[in-house]
């Protein structure tokens, strides 16, 4: 069955960096495009990015774009999440999601703060 586990999440201070990844089992990774979403406390989940399917265009929320990257590395079946210069308003749970078939992990905790 597809399962998507997320890692990499934690505390870390204003200014600093993660990466959280999401390894993906159940499926042919390298045939699915995929994306990150957010949720804080009290909110919906937010689209932070998508990745195509080799990589080869990704797309951003304005919240994030040019401080968060997403990648994917097919040979490893795993999708990444590079944050850089964080803020607390990062602070959130972190889902990596397969858009076909609508599949969610189970998310991981960034915490940001001082």
């Amino acid at each position: 069955q597809v399962q998507l586990v997320e890692s990499g999440g934690g505390l870390v201070q204003p200014g600093g960096s993660l990466r959280l990844s999401c390894a993906a089992s159940g499926f042919t990774f390298s045939n699915y495009a995929m994306s990150w979403y957010r949720q804080s406390p009290g909110k919906g989940r937010e689209l932070l990015a998508t990745i195509t399917v080799a990589g080869g265009s990704t797309i951003y929320a304005d919240s994030v774009k040019g401080r968060f990257t997403i990648a994917r590395d097919n040979a490893k079946n795993t999708l990444y999440l590079q944050m850089n210069n964080l803020k607390p308003e990062d602070t959130a749970i972190y889902y990596c999601r397969r858009l076909a078939g609508n599949y969610w992990g189970q998310g991981t905790q960034v915490t940001v703060s001082s």
